[in-house]
């Protein structure tokens, strides 16, 4: 089970490595240099932790079937990821007219059903709009959702060749 005469175990361990790298940059800038993550960062952040956790457990499968199941579950959970910064992204951009700064994630999360606490979230608040850091002209949003396309194609990728190889 090779892809670019790299093994699938490899690619999902690459994968797992680049998602902590990123969780630990998004603590530095936290941290460090004082940047607040906004309620759609902390469920970027949540769906970063889950693409690294299913990679790392797809790192250490032997048999071609449960590594395509695993690169399906990669793909889903970094899409999830994707539809969140894409959201972030395009709050970003187009920003509301009235802005207001609502509750933070724990707060919706705790005070409100999670029947109301999501469509929240996805609303973002005024933190959301907010471009606190920017590399090449992209806001971390927008950097998070080329990072979460990237790894739901390599987990397809790795999924059809898993797959390939039964």
């Amino acid at each position: 089970m090779k892809l670019f005469s790299i093994t699938l175990n490899r690619w999902m361990a690459l994968i797992a490595m680049s998602c902590i790298g990123m969780l630990a940059f998004g603590l530095y800038l936290q941290h460090v240099v004082g940047l607040n993550p906004c309620p759609m960062c902390i469920v970027q952040r949540y769906a970063l932790i889950g693409v690294t956790l299913i990679a790392l457990l797809g790192s250490r499968l032997r048999k071609p079937g449960a590594m395509s199941v695993f690169g399906v579950l990669l793909a889903l959970m970094a899409g999830f990821g994707a539809f969140v910064a894409a959201r972030q992204s395009w709050l970003q951009w187009y920003p509301p007219e009235i802005v207001t700064c609502g509750r933070d994630f724990y707060g919706m999360v705790e005070n409100f059903p999670i029947n109301r606490a999501i469509p929240m979230i996805f609303k973002g608040s005024g933190d959301c709009t907010k471009v606190d850091w920017t590399f090449l002209g992209g806001s971390i949003a927008n950097w998070s959702f080329l990072a979460f396309v990237g790894f739901a194609l390599m987990g397809l990728l790795i999924a059809v060749q898993a797959w390939r190889s039964r």
